[in-house]
């Protein structure tokens, strides 16, 4: 540019008066008509240089420029030309004697604006967004540093029209790579972050992340790692802006929480609403409950994944500062970092050590100690790993733990306590993932750094040798699980004490695989004793309490005493309604096993009566095709068969199936289990030849999934022959006991 002093004859650029990352914006005095404008100046980067790329930014610029030139409202910069000289693409727009909105919070040394200037502002934008909005336009990069304030008052939004060709032709995954900026995602709204469809409302989220910086000092998600603010974005309701500055009118807070909502549907309807809005809100005529009345939702659970695209993003800048940065080294695919999401506390687990490189470093490294910068920002990623995790979403977790501990092993060796916490992290995340064998043999590693570094009974040690227990368990090696059980206890016990919550946690899994080997009475003694115990230092309400509580209930309901069972399980359900909340998924399966507990003891209609309201409440929590909603349907199916309602039961039995098929797959178990109940229901109304049509296919998909000799595939058999008996067919069905008693070990043939 220094050289290019003249565009097309016409455009002399005099001052550089700002760079952003597409392009440069200059001073130039208009030769023809005398008089001073803006230029900005946009050189086109494809990858490698692709002309066919470098040709469709071209042909889209010039269709976004003649878009931008159209727009005529005092809240929008006028675009006065545009074109092409020497391979660079110019905008000439009229130039403004102001300050942009991230200019003026530095001027006032990042603290918030004036409480009138901010209410002006979001008016004025509203005004400007509803007149673009009805012309069809969305901006897609509406941010502090796009919106001027001139000397007059006057608002003026920058770069229509521009920011779309930005978005879709420089800022999207295929051209991850290739070193274009994403841009800051700090006004992001969630449907641009998880690639859906964006419309007007995308506009408004972002002026809510304008306005809430404007009037509060900071942006709703103030973090410094790309992702960390993406997930905010996704997952996280920001706090209200009342509690940065209480001053702020409650209307305003009202709004610009309504701007924020994840959900577009849930937004104003249109910048027309929110001028509205603003303006009954400043005359004091704002209604209580907000425009829309409604109650914001809770938290978000889970979301969809990011977008690849989202791993290159860089932080960018947000109105308050420049970010900090990785270093040039670091992968930026990596993750998150800082504290930023709310959910249920998981149990306790291992956490990040504090940094001390140089004596966990192989001594034959010859390696300069890592920078404090990469250490700390590692740190929060490993933080920001163990939010995911809060939030179920395990497999982005298991990412970002999987990347800091690759960094973690170059910067401090594969002993180093915060790279076996990575390790330990990624060994979690695969457990709950359903990759137990991986889990397996990171636990193994990890057990056997720490032992080498921190010896054989330091707490790190025990807690990756008590998971690898937990995984040999959900890998079926129940006796195996039961050895690193018992050594990991005795390790406990002798450096810990009897009742130190650790402790307790081990002797509480070790209760659990004693009933999975069938040892239900010492699992029923040693269940009861921990919930004793953590009673009386938890409290009979603390989940844990009632975590082993459950257990012992279901332990007495193995055992054959349902009695006691039921009642146990009443009383965990209720202290769960009364701590976790009625809607919590753990008071939900609390209720589940008492409908269990009273169908058992014979008492099947108040049961049906139980079912039917779990369904409710399970459906409006979780949805109608959740497994849990259909596991409570599978119950009310049951019994209603148990109280002789054979019609409805086989109609509610074949909704549940086809909708297991539909979502989990025609082998899957539970899908089998219902097509069982739907042949069950067919039989007690006689109809034998369709029964035996399910029976088979049950059969048959047990033992391509099982095997032939697997006992649920042989009770499947059992089931087949029964129902040739009722057919008359009794040939079949004794040659099919045989086969059935042969498997099984117990040859012989029974009575017809």
């Amino acid at each position: 540019m220094a050289d290019t002093r003249l565009i097309q004859s016409r455009y002399r650029l005099l001052d550089l008066i700002g760079r952003g990352g597409m392009g440069e914006v200059w001073r130039a005095r208009d030769e023809s008509l005398g008089r001073h404008v803006a230029v900005k100046c946009l050189k086109p980067t494809g990858p490698q240089h692709d002309r066919s790329f470098t040709r469709v930014l071209r042909e889209r610029f010039r269709r976004e420029a003649r878009v931008a030139a159209a727009l005529q409202h005092r809240g929008v910069t006028v675009v006065h030309d545009f074109g092409e000289s020497d391979g660079l693409l110019y905008l000439v727009m009229e130039l403004l004697e102001g300050r942009n909105l991230s200019e003026l919070l530095a001027d006032n040394e990042q603290h918030p604006l004036p409480v009138p200037d901010v209410v002006d502002i979001a008016e004025q934008v509203a005004d400007a967004l509803g007149y673009t909005h009805r012309q069809g336009i969305v901006h897609r990069d509406l941010k502090p540093a796009n919106i001027m304030r001139l000397d007059d008052g006057t608002v003026k939004i920058c770069d229509f029209g521009i920011a779309r060709l930005g978005h879709d032709a420089g800022f999207t995954s295929r051209l991850t790579g290739t070193g274009i900026a994403m841009g800051t995602p700090h006004y992001m709204s969630p449907e641009q972050i998880s690639g859906g469809e964006v419309d007007h409302r995308s506009d408004l989220y972002s002026l809510g992340c304008v306005l809430y910086e404007i009037a509060t000092g900071v942006p709703p998600f103030d973090l410094d790692d790309a992702w960390a603010v993406l997930v905010g974005h996704r997952d996280t309701q920001p706090e209200p802006l009342r509690s940065h500055r209480a001053e702020l009118p409650g209307f305003f807070d009202r709004v610009v929480l309504d701007l924020l909502a994840k959900a577009p549907e849930e937004r104003p309807s249109d910048a027309g609403d929110l001028r509205q809005r603003l303006a009954l809100g400043r005359t004091g005529e704002q209604p209580a409950a907000g425009g829309t009345g409604r109650v914001r939702p809770a938290p978000v659970a889970a979301g969809p994944p990011l977008p690849s695209w989202t791993r290159d993003m860089t932080t960018g800048r947000k109105a308050t500062g420049t970010a900090r940065s990785l270093p040039p080294a670091v992968d930026l695919t990596a993750g998150l970092t800082g504290a930023w999401t709310t959910g249920t506390a998981l149990p306790a687990r291992t956490g990040g050590l504090p940094a001390v490189a140089a004596p966990w470093l192989p001594a034959s490294a010859g390696q300069a100690a890592p920078s404090p910068d990469l250490l700390s920002t590692l740190s929060g990623r490993h933080s920001a790993g163990l939010d995911l995790a809060r939030l179920g979403h395990w497999e982005e977790a298991g990412e970002v733990h999987r990347t800091v501990a690759s960094l973690r092993e170059e910067a401090l060796g594969p002993d180093h306590p915060d790279t076996l916490a990575s390790r330990y992290e990624v060994g979690f995340t695969l457990s709950r993932t359903g990759r137990p064998a991986e889990a397996l043999r990171e636990f193994g590693r990890v057990a056997e750094g720490r032992e080498r570094t921190l010896g054989p009974d330091h707490p790190e040690t025990l807690a990756a040798r008590q998971e690898t227990a937990y995984v040999l368990g959900q890998l079926g090696r129940h006796f195996e699980a039961h050895q690193v059980y018992a050594a990991v206890l005795a390790s406990r016990v002798r450096s810990m004490g009897p009742d130190h919550p650790d402790t307790l946690r081990c002797r509480h899994n070790l209760a659990f695989n004693l009933s999975r080997l069938g040892r239900l009475e010492e699992s029923y003694a040693m269940a009861r004793e921990v919930a004793e115990a953590r009673g009386r230092l938890l409290g009979e309400g603390h989940p844990d309490t009632l975590v082993t509580r459950y257990e012992v209930a279901y332990t007495l309901g193995r055992m054959g005493r349902w009695a006691e069972a039921l009642q146990t399980y009443r009383e965990v359900a209720r202290a769960r309604a009364l701590t976790l909340g009625p809607d919590h998924p753990d008071t939900l399966s609390a209720r589940y096993e008492v409908g269990i507990g009273l169908g058992r003891l014979g008492r099947s209609a108040e049961a049906l009566e139980l079912y039917r309201t779990l369904v409710a409440d399970r459906t409006r929590v979780d949805g109608p095709t959740d497994p849990e909603t259909l596991r409570a349907r599978h119950g009310l199916g049951v019994n209603l068969g148990r109280t002789a309602r054979w019609e409805e039961a086989l109609a509610e039995a074949r909704e549940v199936c086809a909708i297991r098929e539909r979502t989990l797959g025609p082998d899957h178990p539970d899908t089998l289990v219902s097509r069982r109940e739907v042949a069950v229901g067919l039989g007690w109304l006689g109809r034998w030849a369709e029964a035996l049509t399910d029976y088979r296919r049950v059969a048959e998909a047990r033992e391509r999934v099982l095997g032939p000799d697997h006992p649920d595939t042989l009770a499947g058999r059992n089931d087949e022959a029964h129902c040739l008996e009722q057919l008359g067919r009794g040939t079949e069905a004794v040659d099919l006991y045989r086969r059935v008693a042969a498997l099984r070990g117990h040859p012989g043939t029974p009575q017809l």
